[in-house]
Parts: structure tokens; sequence; C-alpha cells
């Protein structure tokens, strides 16, 4: 663990956006239902036809954006996180939108230089995610972006690695969350904004 004391989380915008409405329309337009995917019984949620949607798309990206400003609009992140896979589809163009840097967190093994390692349990086994030593500095503020909030391992983990590189985590932002998993009982403190709850 870093021994930096954590700067102060600035007080984030309201959970409800102007953007957000915008962005919930579309995903609940676009995004299709998949049954009996990967497995049976399960619904998966493709967000694909949302990526592919120009208004859409750009709609969540300005929602999810709107979690590392401040009630004023102000800009309060330095970098912003996007976990593998498709939080780095995300989290790259809320990056851009708030003229921050953007870090990708890998899976253990594919990223070339010295990482920061923190593992996490699934369901069966454990998986692993990495982050470059170098990729936050001591006392950045970082906003965490994903798809999903399922049960909260990835992001719990993305957190423990700002943690032991210096930074703060001063909130999370994903697509949708399942509400039923309580993923956000991991969080803690962390302020985490889901445009869509299923």
């Amino acid at each position: 663990m870093s021994s930096h004391p954590a700067p102060e989380a600035p007080s984030l915008a309201p959970h409800a956006s102007r953007h957000r409405a915008a962005a919930l329309e579309a995903m609940s337009r676009l995004v299709v239902d998949v049954p009996d995917y990967p497995q049976p019984g399960v619904v998966f949620k493709d967000i694909t036809p949302l990526l592919a949607d120009h208004d859409g798309f750009h709609a969540a990206i300005l929602a999810l954006a709107e979690s590392g400003r401040d009630e004023s609009g102000t800009v309060v992140v330095d970098k912003v996180l996007g976990m593998e896979a498709r939080g780095f589809i995300l989290a790259a163009p809320v990056a851009l939108d708030l003229e921050a840097g953007f870090v990708p967190v890998r899976k253990a093994g594919k990223l070339p230089r010295a990482c920061l390692s923190e593992s996490y349990a699934l369901e069966y086994g454990t998986a692993t995610l990495e982050m470059h030593v170098d990729a936050v500095q001591p006392g950045d503020r970082v906003l965490l972006v994903d798809d999903v909030l399922a049960t909260g391992g990835t992001i719990a983990a993305t957190r423990r690695l700002v943690a032991d590189a210096g930074g703060v985590v001063v909130g999370a932002a994903v697509l949708m969350e399942l509400g039923f998993l309580q993923g956000r009982r991991v969080l803690d403190d962390v302020p985490c904004t889901a445009l869509m709850e299923i």
C-alpha cells in the first residue's frame, strides 16, 4: 500500500444530469438483450448498437463525463481509468471530454513495463488487473469508467491499484448497474453513477 496521504475528494456533480436523460433514452432504444449468452439463463446486454450510433454514443459519453465534474461544471479529475476491455471504449472519450489523461487497466501480462497488480475473486477462481507503476502519480484525482457494475470486484481492485500508486478515486461511472448483485457494497465511500439500473 502507498504511504502517500490521500487528497480530499472534491464534491462531485449531482447524480442526475442534463445529459443523463438523453443517454438513458438512447440506451433504452439501442442496447439489445441477447438471451442465453454466454450461457443458458443469462441475458447479455449488447452495447454495440449504442456504440455504432453517433448520437447515442455521444450522449452516453457526455453523461459519464459529468461524474468527473463538480456542481459548477469544473473538471475535478486528472486521470480517467478504463478497465479491460469495454471500459477502454468508454473511458478514452470520457478522458478527452474532460481534458484528462486516459489510463488502461489491463489483465495480467498485457502491459509491457513495470506494473502494479491487484487480484480479486471471481465466482470460480481469481483474476488479476495491472496498471503501469507510473500511470497514476501521487495526488492524482481519478475517475473509474466501465460498462457494467456487477459484483464490484473489478472496480474495487482498480481502486486499490490507484491507492497503491498514491492517487485517490473521486468517483466511478458505468453505463449499467446490475442492482441485484449489490456491487455498490464493495465501493465503500466511492460515489458511483450508473446511467441505467437493471
